[in-house]
């Protein structure tokens, strides 16, 4: 492990971060609309970013007086948050023109929010981890009412921000306790306090409200009341970037607190994730079953999707985060190939959310409609889609562990929620169409679209690009907190 106490480990977000700011300047002097500029910006600076995040590979380093770490684990982890913000910016350009919300500030927000995520994931430290939280969480607040003129993006913003501030101080309060126990607010510090053989019951109560306050951001339950209506609220844009790439930060993080500092207190926190994982499991699966809409049916798939990924993350094992990681790898394709189906759903020149208006797809759009059955089908874990080997290896990880009944409680609540998915490709291909939407004129979305099928269905052919990879930054993880 090296120390730099410099710049160089965090030149991915500090290209991010001058970027935002630059291309605020830009907008604020550019005459005349400057958001596709800003766009297309944003979208390079990201593609940089991710070049940058390839240097180093195989090593350790820390920056900042240890308060930033960069290793496997972090640049898989931040390599996804990539993808996954420039697939949504690249999907939103033309749905976010056709609505009128030409705002130079959305890019700008999504890049700051982005150096947020890679914050949480680097983080070495309780204030570092508080510090990258707020800033993502601050960014996605505003760009959950971009559209101000519209009530229900406007109260979806206000719904994440109040549920968002009370989650952020229940994380804030159990930081403090864990300080005030522990001593210290490192990483190593409080590994080594925890290590002992008499634990500070503060340190577990902390770690409790630690706990807490990630699951709110993962959406997972019980912490999961704001997610239908903020997914519905927000402009589709800003839902398909909230439905995947906080999640992976969240979770990424999650997983650096329990498995580094927290380690030795696994058969207290195991509780807490199992309990969480059973009820987002069961919660996803049932409460999606009598939804109209289909971004709310989105909502709970993603809490449901998350319990599946909590799965892996309560085995606390290498394989366990192996498996979750290969989860979170498969779920960023899954969703933007779904997400840009609900983009493309325009009915005179209109957005479209019920699941009724995909009636009779499959004859009007053929792809589009077949894209969205992989993607479905995915979903429900039905070999040998991807989506069957991300829940394969996070179930297996808990069978491993001894934890059978958990991976029981995994594949019953999938055979539930593939009732809901299925019925959409039922409503696409059964279904009398009662108005056709409108042809796709967006290029970026149906790249995305293809290139999502494409993986999704030829993962099973070469598995092992994403298993080996993922393997590798668990074990950095795992050996990091030994």
């Amino acid at each position: 492990m090296t120390e730099l106490p410099f710049v160089l480990p965090a030149l991915p977000e500090m290209v991010l971060a001058l970027a935002a700011m630059g291309l605020l300047m830009f907008g604020v002097f550019a005459r005349g609309n400057a958001f596709s500029a800003s766009t297309w910006g944003a979208t390079y600076a990201l593609l940089i970013a991710g070049l940058l995040l390839t240097a180093g590979l195989g090593t350790r380093v820390e920056a900042f007086y240890g308060q930033f770490v960069v290793d496997d684990f972090t640049r898989y982890a931040k390599l996804l948050i990539l993808v996954a913000v420039a697939a949504t910016l690249l999907m939103s350009r033309r749905w976010m023109m056709a609505e009128d919300i030409r705002r130079f500030e959305f890019p700008v927000l999504m890049l700051l929010a982005t150096v947020g995520m890679m914050l949480m994931v680097s983080a070495n430290d309780l204030i570092a981890l508080y510090v990258g939280l707020e800033l993502q969480s601050l960014a996605l607040y505003v760009m959950a009412a971009v559209h101000r003129d519209n009530a229900r993006a406007t109260e979806a913003g206000l719904k994440y921000f109040v549920l968002g501030a009370v989650a952020s101080g229940v994380l804030l309060y159990g930081a403090s306790l864990v300080y005030g126990f522990a001593g210290t607010t490192t990483f190593e510090g409080i590994q080594a306090a925890v290590s002992g053989e008499t634990v500070p019951v503060g340190v577990i109560v902390g770690l409790v409200f630690v706990v807490c306050g990630l699951a709110f951001k993962i959406s997972a339950a019980p912490f999961h009341m704001w997610t239908p209506d903020v997914y519905e609220g927000a402009p589709t844009p800003v839902t398909a970037l909230f439905a995947v790439a906080p999640k992976i930060a969240a979770l990424a993080l999650f997983l650096r607190v329990l498995m580094e500092p927290f380690q030795a207190l696994q058969a207290d926190w195991q509780q807490v994730i199992i309990v969480m994982s059973v009820l987002s499991m069961v919660v996803g699966s049932f409460a999606a079953i009598a939804q109209d809409n289909i971004k709310r049916l989105m909502a709970y798939s993603s809490i449901g999707h998350m319990g599946y990924a909590l799965v892996g993350m309560a085995a606390g094992t290498s394989e366990g985060v192996r498996g979750v990681l290969v989860y979170l790898t498969i779920y960023v394709f899954m969703n933007a190939g779904a997400f840009a189906v609900i983009l493309a759903m325009r009915r005179q020149d209109r957005p479209v959310e019920a699941i009724k208006d995909l009636a009779g797809v499959g004859r009007t759009q053929p792809l589009m409609a077949l894209a969205m059955g992989v993607f479905m089908f995915s979903m429900a874990g039905i070999p040998p889609l991807a989506g069957f080997f991300a829940k394969f290896y996070v179930f297996m990880a808990a069978v491993d562990a001894g934890l059978i009944w958990l991976a029981i409680i995994g594949v019953l609540t999938s055979v539930v929620s593939a009732f809901y998915y299925l019925r959409i490709v039922k409503v696409m291909y059964f279904d009398e169409p009662l108005e056709g939407l409108d042809p796709i004129q967006c290029n970026a979305l149906r790249a995305i679209m293809g290139v999502s099928a494409v993986v999704i269905v030829f993962f099973a052919v070469s598995p092992e690009v994403v298993v080996t990879g993922a393997e590798t930054a668990a074990a950095s993880l795992i050996a990091a907190g030994r």
